[in-house]
């Protein structure tokens, strides 16, 4: 049986951070970052919530591609405020923080016998790829090893798209984010727990991203740009956390993780290599990823006469959005080293296997398996 569920309720256009005046709560527990500091954005947040007398603590140490130290951190700065709401400010990573925390602290209140009393939780994304307003994933370094945690109390109760939030994003940033959208979009339409639901929201996202991210990353005063990205972002958010991911991500947790890279880096550079993978042309017998494939490239306005002819353009349209985003054409043009990388690739893969995307691709991989698309990929 599969189901379906959106939690969040969404408040969006320019300026809804003024939202934040109307939030009923004794204090808030803020997490967000110096960059955010630094571009005014935190201080509005505070300035709209103290005018609603809502006292604010404040915590910034967030760090990129945050482990299970610095969760620990933000969690022990909680603890000192208990604040009724938690608000996160920020990226990827300030999300994932914020729900990370979450988790840990439910757990260690379950450990005691106690009953849980959530907190609020906001989110308030300031660059748009993750999806993590409308999600119950978080990702999370535990071990060394990057690590996604899925539960429905990480999702949060209310999320505030305001697209001035990412008018001061980098180009590198906004490719990066942008394409770690579009493989959120792309993966949920081809799992194996896809839906009719699920399919309506990821051919949106994927249709408004590969019309209007070249157009952000050129130009991020663009507002219908910007803000067409900010919400197909979101609309690809509440695609995957229904039908969740696929190996793209798996893959690129294990990638990420060894080599550094940020995770839509990661994203990007394996993305073509396991579409070929999935697709799987060379058995006629069963067509059906391919041919859903291909009905992206419909959605895209591209000729899917046949199959393979949707296929092959939907993955020339991916090739060429990755060139006008300045996006390396492979991981060998990324900079990693061969030896390094194959040295590596087999212990990358067992953490594929091992990851809570691998199920849910419509096709099942061995081990072997991966590390042919991590050398394709190459």
């Amino acid at each position: 049986m599969k189901e379906f569920e959106i939690k969040p309720k969404i408040y969006f256009d320019e300026g809804s951070l003024e939202y934040l005046r109307e939030i009923k709560s004794k204090n808030a527990f803020i997490l967000s970052d110096s960059i955010m500091e630094k571009l005014g954005y935190l201080k509005q947040a505070v300035d709209y919530l103290e005018s609603a007398g809502v006292q604010c603590d404040v915590f910034t140490e967030i760090k990129p591609e945050p482990d299970v130290m610095a969760v620990m951190n933000a969690l022990e700065h909680y603890m000192e405020h208990h604040g009724h709401t938690v608000i996160a400010l920020g990226g990827g990573s300030a999300m994932d923080t914020a729900k990370a925390m979450i988790y840990f602290l439910h757990q260690a209140v379950s450990k005691t016998g106690q009953s849980f009393d959530k907190p609020q939780f906001i989110a308030i994304p300031t660059t748009s790829g993750t999806g993590s307003e409308v999600t119950d994933f978080s990702v999370i370094t535990i071990n060394g090893k990057k690590t996604a945690l899925i539960d429905g109390l990480m999702a949060p109760d209310i999320a505030i798209l305001d697209s001035t939030c990412t008018k001061s994003l980098p180009p590198h940033v906004i490719a990066d984010t942008g394409l770690d959208a579009l493989v959120h979009a792309v993966e949920a339409y081809v799992s194996n727990k896809a839906t009719d639901c699920t399919d309506a929201l990821a051919e949106k996202a994927v249709y408004m991203i590969c019309h209007n991210l070249v157009r952000f990353y050129r130009n991020p005063e663009d507002k219908d740009a910007r803000e067409c990205i900010q919400r197909a972002s979101c609309l690809a958010g509440m695609a995957f956390t229904n039908a969740n991911l696929g190996i793209t991500h798996s893959m690129a947790h294990a990638f990420g993780g060894t080599f550094h890279l940020s995770h839509g880096r990661s994203n990007a550079l394996l993305m073509e290599a396991v579409i070929e993978y999935n697709a799987n042309l060379r058995d006629t017998s069963d067509q059906k990823v391919a041919a859903k494939y291909g009905q992206l490239a419909r959605v895209l306005g591209l000729p899917a006469r046949t199959t393979r002819e949707g296929y092959v353009n939907f993955l020339q349209a991916v090739h060429q959005l990755k060139r006008d985003l300045g996006i390396q054409s492979s991981i060998k043009a990324a900079g990693i080293k061969e030896d390094e990388f194959m040295a590596a690739a087999e212990t990358m893969a067992q953490q594929t296997m091992a990851d809570r995307c691998t199920p849910s691709n419509p096709r099942t991989p061995t081990k072997e398996d991966i590390i042919a698309i991590y050398k394709a990929a190459y």
